[in-house]
């Protein structure tokens, strides 16, 4: 079933690598597939990933935009591992963030995510004293080095 997507004049929609930017005009279109498909609004840079929870989520995302699953686990349990330590009190979210991107629902993991960041925004960021150290190091999701 086709996807009807609405743009805003100048909103941008991510569809896999591709980034698709609206005219000055609003605008609506069918998309018919199965490409991953986010607003831009849903998305998270690496300069905006300054926390542990926008750390996981743009790990997921880039695993769910490239459709690369296997590639990014490793850095993927290594931003879960730092979401447990610095949120001791997440841990049934990030349990079910777990069970979706272990069976491929990475959209649905997505969401609840985005729940965890409201959380962490209404918390006043969330960062403990042990994940201003682990954001400190800079890390990102990108392939491990072999």
């Amino acid at each position: 079933m086709p996807l009807r997507v609405e743009l805003k004049p100048f909103e941008r929609i991510v569809i896999g690598e591709t980034v698709l930017i609206n005219s000055g005009t609003r605008t609506s279109f069918l998309l018919d597939g199965e490409a991953p498909i986010l607003r831009e609004k849903d998305t998270v840079t690496a300069e905006t990933a300054n926390t542990p929870v926008k750390r996981l989520y743009l790990c997921v995302q880039t695993m769910y935009l490239k459709n690369d699953v296997p590639r990014y686990r490793t850095s993927y349990l290594g931003f879960v591992k730092e979401l447990r330590d610095s949120l001791p009190g997440a841990g049934d979210a990030i349990d079910v963030i777990n069970q979706h991107v272990s069976s491929g629902a990475l959209y649905k993991a997505l969401k609840e995510i985005r729940k965890l960041m409201k959380r962490e925004e209404r918390a006043g960021g969330g960062l403990t004293a042990a994940a201003s150290h682990i954001a400190a190091r800079g890390r990102s999701c990108r392939r491990p080095r072999s």
